[in-house]
């Protein structure tokens, strides 16, 4: 723990303090131990880019609860929407009944990304697995190919068993297979080639895939995040996602871009997707898209999206609190031009965290669009730094910044998409500190 000291107007109490000792303890009684906690914080409310813990500690957040709060906390758009649709229906069960809401956010949807129709879900694993059935569904194929270390890869672990008959039209929604290959990772590739002499070699691994009989004759579509998240921030060579969108074509078979924590003006354009000029037939997002209320989306073609009455449903899916939040904030985003600021903001970041790099050798590699930044910790050797980085996360914590892990020794950067250069310098200037202190 630290001195008591000032800050920004409020107490510095010490990490953790004594009401954040007792809040863990209790939680260690009754919470599953399966949830990756990283630090002792215990929050108890927000305000813009900034989070105070319950002894009244103030941080400045780096990580905008993974990526879900574009907007910020108390965004007064978005919790003047919710508290209006709180007092006027929470749930009306949008399987059964018909609504506007539903059909005014899945038009702002359909007007912001050009795809025809929407089916809303509880959260982002359910988009997933709605986006998984969709493309099985068309293609009348169980099998996907997906991506090492993708963030998907740990939300869909029910669909390998679903193989349910669908009373209403008497057919069956097949169990899932899946097939991986390796994601573009040029600063560490797992094939061990060089980037761009290579020639994208993991496009290769795909089309192996696809060339054995018993996987390509029965593949419906790649499951690609644009950038993946939780693997370290990986942000491929513009070549690798218009490579396979050409595998796709020449293949019949679908792209589904998993969206999740790119969409939403992440990385600039409201779809990570357009960072790297390639569409997806099928786009699964969530996080942001609810204002920080538990929503995900399915979007797709009115071609593709036939999936029958009774095939997919969910009796709280597209939740109207959370569609009024959501609404509310990718209006506000759009009013904004918040897109615009991000990529500029994050291109100014990805600078100083270049300029870090050329004084602080255990900062072996920085990647990002938007603001979705990762910076990959390193030894001596080159080698993932896993302690080391997860030491200077708790330092820049104990300083008053939050930031989260990412694959093997990554930090990521993915603040609100409202911050401002002042409070990213901010931010900047303690993680600068927290690597200094320690290298030493």
């Amino acid at each position: 723990m630290r001195p008591t000291e000032k800050r920004d107007h409020t107490e510095w109490e010490g990490i953790p303090g004594r009401n954040a000792i007792n809040i863990i303890a209790r939680d260690m009684r009754v919470i599953s131990p399966s949830l990756p906690r990283v630090y002792p914080f215990v929050v108890e409310r927000g305000e813009g880019v900034h989070l105070f813990d319950v002894d009244g500690n103030r941080f400045l957040d780096f990580a905008a609860g993974a990526g879900v709060m574009n907007l910020g906390y108390q965004n007064p758009e978005v919790t003047r929407a919710a508290s209006e649709q709180i007092r006027r229906l929470i749930h009306s069960g949008s399987s059964n009944f018909y609504a506007e809401l539903p059909v005014r956010f899945a038009e702002k949807l359909t007007e912001l990304t050009g795809y025809e129709q929407v089916l809303f879900t509880n959260s982002g694993s359910e988009a997933l697995e709605a986006a998984a059935k969709l493309a099985m569904w068309y293609a009348r194929k169980r099998r996907l190919i997906s991506f090492y270390k993708c963030i998907h890869r740990g939300r869909m672990l029910d669909l390998p068993s679903t193989t349910r008959e669908i009373a209403t039209c008497g057919e069956e929604v097949p169990g899932i297979e899946i097939s991986r290959s390796h994601y573009a990772y040029c600063y560490r590739c797992p094939l061990k080639r060089e980037y761009p002499e290579c020639g994208i070699e993991c496009l290769n691994e795909v089309e192996n895939l696809l060339a054995d009989p018993e996987i390509g004759n029965n593949v419906a579509g790649i499951m690609v995040e644009p950038i993946q998240y939780e693997s370290g921030c990986i942000v491929p060579p513009d070549e690798f996602h218009r490579g396979l969108r050409r595998i796709c074509d020449e293949h019949e078979i679908l792209l589904i871009a998993d969206e999740l924590v790119t969409g939403a003006y992440r990385t600039g354009p409201f779809l990570g997707m357009e960072s790297f000029n390639t569409r997806a037939e099928i786009t699964a997002m969530a996080g942001s898209i609810g204002g920080g209320l538990p929503l995900g989306a399915t979007l797709s073609h009115t071609s593709i999206m036939n999936l029958p009455p009774g095939t997919h449903t969910g009796t709280a899916g597209g939740n109207l609190v959370a569609l009024a939040a959501g609404l509310a904030g990718i209006e506000e985003m759009k009013r904004q031009d918040i897109g615009k600021s991000a990529s500029k903001l994050g291109a100014a970041i990805v600078r100083r965290l270049r300029e870090m790099q050329e004084d602080y050798p255990p900062i072996g590699d920085v990647r990002g669009r938007g603001l979705m930044i990762g910076v990959e910790i390193i030894n001596p050797n080159r080698s993932p730094a896993p302690l080391l980085r997860d030491a200077i996360i708790e330092e820049a914590f104990e300083t008053g910044l939050i930031l989260l892990p990412a694959g093997d020794s990554t930090i990521t950067i993915t603040p609100p998409l409202t911050i401002t250069e002042e409070e990213a310098e901010t931010g900047l200037n303690i993680l600068e500190n927290a690597i200094q202190r320690l290298k030493r």
